[in-house]
């Protein structure tokens, strides 16, 4: 394909993605923002008002971070896996099968759509969380950068799920069993340094801290890791699943009788 070709195959995918979750919006944006609504009333005011500071900060102002990370995440995710698998269960996904797209373009194009509706949603979040609390910007880069990388980071994680995926029940287990842990025990509504040094060592085995933390200290200035790690790990994780993508794609695992 000529470069400009591949330009609009990029761009249709991206334009119906992004149109998909739009089009549908009660359902896509509308849920997390009455979620992150409650959990700020809840867990922010009601609660934190007990807990009193974490981290130098009132209880809001540090789980205010984790939330929109929470939130990007999921939605991020939802997004990528929903779609393709819908693709697959259409056997629509064929038409891109028998065109001249590259799986590159086919990553991309879904990645970038699972990553607008992950930042769309963040920053619905992050609005919202301005009726409770003062967001200050300690590090603005280290704060877009994370986000950014998150967010395709869990689109990645998506496409292989529907990658893989048979039936509409399996693109609901990752984030039953392994997602919705993983998130609560990402130091979204605490810090490490309050657990014993056996589980704080334990809490380092999980991805999603360490983007908790960068996202934090993009936002408050404090971590409970190295943020230079945390970017680290998160580049090391998109690399690892963008390679698993790309070959699942070639080997047309689960779209290819």
């Amino acid at each position: 394909m000529t470069p400009q070709a591949t330009l609009t195959a990029l761009n249709t995918i991206v334009t119906r993605e992004v149109r998909r979750f739009t089009r549908i919006w009660p359902q896509t944006l509308l849920p997390p923002a009455v979620t992150m609504t409650l959990y700020f009333v809840i867990f922010g005011n009601l609660i934190g008002s007990r807990i009193g500071q974490m981290g130098g900060y009132d209880y809001m102002s540090f789980i205010v971070p984790g939330l929109i990370m929470m939130s990007v995440i999921t939605s991020s995710y939802a997004n990528v896996v929903s779609s393709f698998f819908s693709m697959k269960f259409q056997r629509s996904i064929e038409e891109l099968l028998v065109s001249p797209v590259p799986n590159l373009v086919i990553l991309a194009g879904y990645v970038a759509g699972g990553m607008a509706r992950g930042l769309g949603v963040g920053l619905i979040v992050t609005l919202l969380s301005l009726g409770f609390t003062k967001l200050q910007i300690h590090n603005l880069p280290v704060m877009i950068l994370t986000v950014l990388l998150t967010s395709a980071l869990f689109s990645l994680g998506g496409f292989i799920n529907a990658m893989l995926a048979t039936k509409f029940d399996d693109i609901s287990i990752v984030p039953t069993f392994v997602l919705t842990p993983l998130t609560y025990l990402g130091g979204v509504f605490y810090s490490i340094q309050l657990l014993p040094a056996f589980w704080q060592g334990v809490s380092m085995v999980n991805p999603i801290l360490y983007m908790v933390n960068a996202f934090r200290y993009g936002i408050l200035g404090v971590s409970d890791v190295d943020v230079r790690i945390a970017l680290g790990m998160i580049f090391l994780f998109i690399i690892i699943l963008s390679v698993i993508s790309l070959r699942l794609l070639k080997r047309g695992k689960g779209i290819r009788s």
